[in-house]
């Protein structure tokens, strides 16, 4: 099975991350076309007819959220690009900045006229020094060339984009959390309503939209409505492009349309487990989501179909597992991941995470208690849902899947009939807190 590569089409091409090379490529075309036959309502409208959903991890319809942005405010209006790709097992905006950087500044320009913002920031993991540097010099070139800053291609429009790196907080990933970070304070996840796009930057209106959400732009406008909408489902139009990682041949990035099989995706285009392996799970969406059994596995890249299998596409970071993967040890150690990365703001989050960690760590060393299962799941479902934002349920997701779909090995691990394998951090030692 080929890839359908849309975004992707130009990576690695000689020159396409300078300017002169991505204008050979039609670079900034798009942009153009924007100013000069759309107003932006009219361009709002085009991007809800083309059923381009966020491709950050909620899958939220890109041209409705635009729509509400609070108008005549007195307050300027901003665009927050987010590129702060923690998700484990995801890594394709890293992958768009790094290997076509303009064609993200091009979206980003398109989307700050079609919701009137003058300022658009781009929020860049810690980690992304190299993708930084490379944005600060783009954005310098396409600034010279009239591209961005004021009488944009001889328009009326001005905006200019600024990169701001994060410090490598998970949590700001967030929308408001990220907003919180901009400001200048600790990043935490505001309470919602109001939403950023009545109050967000600053007590400003602002959209946040993800890299390869802004990156679509160009290309859907390069491609119309009825042409985008043909290359993925009904509900689920476009490609996504997917990193997969884990237990297969060739880890990567591979852009697909949405509603290609899951497995081909994984035996096809990632060449399939390594040989004398067979397929044990997978995590479709980033580490965030519910893990699916090999079992559900027959099902479609797109947001509805891995919802009715169990789990959801959330960022893309297909996370493949053979049979040589012990469960409860992969599950343990997403968690301390979350119970480090949470911000601490919310109690059930904050103490639940640590509370099941400390269980976590009794049952690796070989000293589980009989009801140890039913308490994790207990403390699971008081987490879920009552925190202010879905770490608490990114957290606890993949312990409940991991649980109903291979419930023996946590019953054998909890018993001491089967010794886990090692924990796979230092553990500090032990506190004396009850577990």
């Amino acid at each position: 099975m080929p890839e359908h590569k849309l975004l992707t089409r130009n990576f690695k091409r000689a020159g396409q991350t300078e300017l002169a090379g991505y204008e050979a490529s039609g670079g900034y075309g798009m942009l153009a076309r924007a100013l000069r036959e759309f107003t932006p309502e009219a361009l709002v409208n085009f991007v809800k007819e083309s059923g381009l959903r966020g491709r950050g991890g909620a899958g939220f319809p890109t041209g409705l959220k635009w729509s509400f942005v609070a108008k005549n405010t007195g307050k300027p209006t901003y665009l927050l690009c987010n590129a702060d790709e923690s998700e484990p097992g995801t890594c394709k905006d890293r992958d768009l900045i790094d290997f076509d950087p303009h064609l993200v500044l091009e979206g980003c320009l398109i989307a700050a006229y079609a919701i009137g913002a003058h300022t658009c920031y781009i929020y860049a993991r810690g980690e992304f020094a190299t993708g930084a540097q490379l944005l600060e010099r783009c954005i310098a070139e396409a600034r010279a060339k009239g591209y961005i800053g004021r009488g944009i291609l001889g328009t009326g429009f001005d905006c200019d984009i600024h990169v701001h790196r994060g410090g490598g907080a998970y949590i700001c990933g967030e929308e408001t959390a990220l907003i919180e970070s901009l400001e200048g304070k600790r990043g935490m996840p505001r309470v919602k309503p109001p939403f950023p796009a009545v109050v967000g930057l600053y007590g400003s209106p602002t959209v946040v939209n993800n890299v390869e959400t802004l990156a679509a732009l160009p290309r859907i406008l390069e491609l119309g409505v009825a042409a985008y909408k043909a290359l993925g489902t009904e509900k689920s139009p476009g490609t996504k492009i997917m990193s997969v990682s884990g237990h297969v041949r060739r880890p990567g990035n591979y852009e697909v349309k949405m509603g290609t099989p899951l497995l081909e995706l994984i035996n096809d285009l990632a060449g399939g487990v390594p040989a004398g392996r067979s397929l044990k799970a997978v995590i479709p969406g980033g580490s965030s989501v519910p893990v699916l059994p090999a079992s559900r596995c027959d099902c479609l890249v797109d947001f509805e179909s891995l919802q009715q299998a169990g789990s959801a596409l959330g960022s893309g970071g297909c996370i493949v597992m053979d049979d040589s993967t012990d469960m409860v040890w992969s599950t343990v150690r997403l968690l301390k991941f979350y119970e480090h990365e949470s911000c601490g703001k919310c109690t059930p989050c904050r103490e639940g995470t640590g509370w099941l960690a400390r269980i976590f760590q009794r049952i690796l060393e070989g000293n589980g208690k009989p009801g140890d299962i039913e308490l994790v799941l207990d403390i699971c479902s008081n987490i879920e849902g009552n925190t202010v934002c879905p770490l608490g349920d990114a957290a606890v997701w993949p312990i409940q899947s991991s649980i109903r779909h291979f419930r023996s090995e946590w019953e054998e691990a909890v018993s001491g009939r089967r010794r886990v394998a090692a924990p796979p951090w230092p553990f500090a030692a032990s506190t004396g807190a009850q577990a």
